[in-house]
């Protein structure tokens, strides 16, 4: 078939316009309900005993947004649209944005292996290392002075083995003030001199600009392996703790049930708030989990637990949503359910 002309530009411009929709990327990203996977395949304890029930890492899909997805996520229901930049900073580029999640998921690895080899009386050791450089904030003092990836090891003359002592020495501090600060980078070891000023967005707030973690080496036994591959995000601790202790434990702690939920989880156990809660409902809902676990903030307005409920009521699962503040509330109510009959 021969086109004429016209035909063939028209063609063209059609094949463009396609190509534009389906694959420009707006400064928009979008969130939709993602999976609710297993997580037998993902931690593995090393001799392990299996369980009837599984416990579910939950997750939440989103990217940039093309033409296409846009008008859909506008139109179908649970999506949401936000501005790029109020998920991913400007100046922060799409690898950097996926480095810092992946060290955030490491990172609430760790705390769920910290917190349910201790709950289950196994062998832990800590060793304690400093503090590293996750990210610098634009415009604030660490910007010119460290880098990604400097390990602190002392302020003033003053050691600095956690992230959380480094947090509360500045804190005592005031905006114009000096710190001394001990870095090691790379192969070199390092003493920079850093001034204190309030942060851009939170005057009241006196920093360096820096986003922290501690540098532990923790050693267990029996051993334990994550295979979480590219999903990111500090959200999993809750759940990863519950999987590696039912691992841990001769007794099964789903007692036969599907059984999800999300919270960050910190060292001493603690549940923290996450973002997108009604959006992993939904997930744990699609998968035919019976029970969801929320960040309960301690009764606080708006919590997770309350949002979690509200998007339990407006999809009509009969998901048991359960409120949690610590990683004891969650493990104490599943040893409290009759097992599920087979």
């Amino acid at each position: 078939m021969l086109f004429t002309k016209k035909q063939f530009i028209f063609l063209i411009i059609v094949i463009g316009i396609a190509l534009f929709v389906s694959m420009y990327k707006m400064p928009y990203y979008i969130y939709k309900p993602g999976g609710a996977d297993a997580l037998n395949p993902i931690v593995e304890v090393e001799g392990g005993y299996k369980s009837q029930g599984d416990m579910h890492l939950v997750t939440i899909q989103g990217g940039q947004a093309t033409p296409v997805q846009y008008l859909w996520a506008k139109v179908l229901p649970h999506q949401q649209v936000l501005p790029l930049r109020k998920v991913r900073p400007e100046g922060v580029s799409k690898d950097e944005f996926l480095h810092v999640q992946l060290q955030m998921m490491e990172s609430s690895q760790e705390k769920a292996k910290v917190v349910a080899y201790q709950a289950a009386d196994k062998d832990i050791d800590i060793d304690y290392k400093g503090v590293y450089v996750v990210s610098v904030v634009d415009e604030m003092p660490a910007s010119d002075v460290l880098q990604r990836g400097d390990r602190i090891t002392g302020i003033d003359d003053t050691t600095i083995q956690k992230a959380d002592e480094l947090i509360s020495y500045v804190e005592k501090k005031q905006a114009g003030d000096t710190i001394e600060v001990d870095i090691k980078r790379d192969d070199q070891t390092l003493t920079k001199d850093i001034k204190l000023k309030p942060f851009p967005d939170d005057k009241n707030k006196t920093g360096i600009g820096i986003r922290l973690a501690t540098d532990r080496a923790v050693q267990v036994d029996p051993d334990v392996q994550f295979s979480s591959g590219d999903i990111g995000g500090p959200s999993a601790g809750l759940m990863f703790s519950l999987e590696i202790y039912d691992q841990l434990t001769k007794t099964d702690v789903t007692n036969g049930f599907q059984v999800a939920g999300t919270g960050e989880i910190d060292y001493q156990g603690n549940i923290l708030r996450i973002g997108g809660v009604k959006k992993k409902v939904i997930a744990a809902d699609d998968e035919g989990c019976a029970i969801f676990f929320a960040p309960n903030e301690n009764g606080a307005n708006d919590s997770n637990y309350e949002a979690a409920m509200e998007a339990a009521d407006d999809i009509g699962t009969d998901m048991t949503i359960v409120p949690v503040d610590t990683f004891s509330d969650a493990l104490n109510y599943l040893q409290q359910l009759q097992a599920k009959e087979k």
